[in-house]
């Protein structure tokens, strides 16, 4: 039974992580299609869900795999050097990623997804490993309301109130003066330091699944919690968006609450479907995508430099491509996403010879 239910989350997650590919390689950033952009600020697109889902499933992930253990006799103590190691892994990943795309110290990204994940695996599962599911969750909801507050009330440095606007606001004052290393905007970074906090209690949204899923009911009444939990997290994270704005970039209170729920709802109905009635053939590109998530995410990342950098004559692969299709009187916004499909095939073929020869690439 506990293997069925790491293949439903093989699936959200490789299914997560293909959406992730998809939207982050367009033909072109001139000509996509909007809900396959994130919002210039407040509201939500579904790209914009696609990496608390991610970071809603490693807190899933680290309950299913450290609950485990536990039962298996090993000391908490004794996971601790490698869940700090594997955290710093994924750290200088990000970091390395980063870097290859300057060749520049100077120019060096610290923060970014991989670097983000890294800490709230990190975060989170000393929290599982440590305390209770009661104090994790009183955690997450102190993390909330905290940094609501924090935003909320205190003013922002240079202002007579507190600030809400692009680059105008206490996180992105607080990034501009303590975060090392070049800003994803100038000033201020989307996975900077204040707004970290918050992305924690996402991962511990997670961790609040991961009960459910390893609890005592029987399989349809986990489902049930799942589906009755996401409903009301989505219904109370938009009414909390009327005063604290639903906002990926500052990964507002409200953002966690609205994207966490709908998570839960994606994990009920992948439990759904995928263990109760079976349906594997229909998401296995999910389950290979997932089998091996972050290092697929990593290799993407690489083989991106090959199709935007490698120039034939003087234009790029994707150039290329989109002038093909040009040829065939397709609009440029189609042609930018199915060359962005076609990246995610591109990427399925390693995820797929991985899987197939069961190897899974723990970072």
């Amino acid at each position: 039974m506990q293997n069925e239910r790491l293949i439903s989350l093989d699936a959200f997650r490789g299914f997560t992580i293909a959406a992730m590919i998809l939207v982050n390689n367009p033909g072109s950033w001139e000509h996509v299609y909007a809900p396959l952009l994130h919002k210039t600020w407040n509201g939500v697109t579904p790209t914009d869900l696609i990496f608390p889902f991610f970071i809603f499933i490693v807190g899933v992930s680290i309950v299913l795999a450290y609950s485990r253990r536990i039962a298996a006799g090993v000391p908490p103590a004794k996971m601790v050097i490698k869940v700090v190691f594997r955290a710093l892994k994924i750290f200088l990943v990000g970091v390395t990623l980063n870097f290859l795309w300057v060749l520049d110290f100077s120019e060096l990204r610290i923060a970014g997804v991989l670097q983000r994940i890294a800490i709230v695996f990190l975060v989170c599962s000393l929290l599982y490993l440590f305390t209770s599911w009661r104090t994790q969750l009183i955690t997450g909801i102190v993390l909330l309301i905290g940094y609501w507050l924090t935003l909320a009330l205190i003013p922002t440095p240079g202002y007579d109130k507190a600030m809400l606007e692009p680059g105008i606001n206490l996180a992105a004052w607080v990034d501009s003066n303590f975060l090392p290393g070049k800003m994803w905007e100038g000033t201020w970074d989307p996975e900077g330091i204040l707004s970290t906090f918050p992305s924690i209690a996402t991962g511990i949204a997670g961790m609040m699944a991961g009960a459910i899923i390893t609890g005592r009911l029987d399989q349809e009444r986990k489902v049930l919690w799942l589906f009755t939990a996401g409903f009301l997290a989505t219904i109370v994270g938009q009414a909390w968006g009327w005063i604290f704005p639903l906002n990926k970039n500052l990964w507002t209170s409200s953002y966690v609450v609205f994207t966490g729920g709908l998570a839960c709802l994606t994990l009920a109905a992948s439990i759904f479907i995928v263990d109760m009635l079976g349906r594997k053939r229909f998401t296995k590109i999910g389950i290979v995508f997932g089998a091996n998530a972050i290092a697929i995410y990593v290799f993407a990342g690489l083989a991106t430099w090959f199709f935007y950098s490698m120039k034939i004559g003087d234009q790029s692969l994707n150039v290329h491509f989109l002038n093909l299709c040009n040829a065939f009187s397709l609009s440029p916004k189609l042609g930018s996403l199915i060359f962005a499909l076609l990246y995610v095939a591109f990427n399925y073929i390693p995820a797929w010879l991985l899987y197939r020869k069961r190897i899974f690439i723990k970072l």
